[in-house]
């Protein structure tokens, strides 16, 4: 079907935007697609949705097939009580079930901050189903781990994900409020109804599930990445410094492709949403 809800935020746009649902273990993800071809399937993070990657769809859909869901928690898509439901083979489970619903055996999968380390395990656990492998503001987990072991300046900048993993943080969050960075005034009214849509619980049991608590460790994860990556990093992300893009190299069998964009902070997509679309589209056609 035709998505209506945001078809007003979308007047310009020529291409044909559907949107529906994939089942993942009985738990109901909402995508919205665009055009034909090769499938881009595009992961968002905190605070976002599926409408953070706008730009990039209305550039990439006249060649593939672009895809971006709501993860679990946000917006349309299901949102299961229990902070287990939030763990990360969940969320590596949701965009595998999408991408079988679409009836596709592989994706390019394209990951923003949680969206990112979303993309990164998918790659690791589930490499037959990757063909490229896109991260935009989330270093390399070997990175950030090394990064919260021995970066002070690391440590104190993640402060925020320690309060995150307290059992009352969601109690303190509004939908106003997580729309902050949101600079467009007609783009920030959808990011606050969305947010009205979603679960702060959820939202924070990304950080309560997943996200390293201190004592923070040195670790590295056994599994390599083959396929080609592209990495693009906003300079002024004060979240995920770019030190832990350091050595990336090293974890990677594949060819990397690392692009740093100055004055851009931790949302790249849409902060550089020219750049970003441009050097997506160019690296994907070389």
């Amino acid at each position: 079907m035709k998505l209506a809800l945001f078809a007003l935020a979308l007047p310009a746009l020529a291409i044909e935007y559907k949107d529906g649902y994939a089942d993942s273990g009985g738990v109901k993800i909402h995508y919205v697609t665009a055009g034909s071809g090769p499938l881009v399937l595009m992961i968002h993070g905190f605070p976002d949705f599926w409408y953070t990657w706008r730009h990039q769809m209305e550039a990439l859909a006249p060649q593939f097939q672009v895809v971006a869901i709501d993860q679990r928690g946000y917006n349309l898509s299901d949102k299961p009580k229990g902070e287990e439901n939030y763990d990360m083979k969940f969320l590596v489970g949701d965009v595998a079930a999408v991408i079988k619903h679409l009836g596709k055996s592989k994706a390019i999968v394209v990951g923003h901050d949680w969206g990112g380390i979303v993309a990164w395990n998918f790659a690791f656990h589930v490499p037959q189903m990757l063909e490229r492998l896109i991260i935009l503001n989330l270093p390399h987990p070997n990175g950030l781990a090394r990064e919260l072991a021995t970066n002070p300046k690391q440590q104190a900048n993640s402060a925020y994900a320690r309060r995150f993993q307290q059992p009352d943080s969601h109690t303190k969050l509004t939908a106003d409020g997580l729309a902050f960075w949101v600079k467009d005034p007609e783009a920030r009214k959808k990011y606050v109804e969305a947010f009205g849509r979603s679960d702060f619980n959820a939202m924070m049991s990304y950080y309560r599930r997943n996200y390293p608590r201190e004592p923070y460790e040195k670790r590295e994860v056994p599994q390599r990445v083959s396929v080609p990556v592209l990495m693009i990093h906003g300079l002024d992300d004060t979240a995920l410094l770019h030190g832990a893009l350091n050595q990336t190299w090293e974890w990677l069998d594949g060819d990397l492709t690392l692009v740093t964009v100055p004055k851009a902070g931790h949302f790249v997509q849409q902060d550089a949403a020219e750049l970003v679309t441009r050097t997506m589209k160019s690296w994907l056609n070389r």
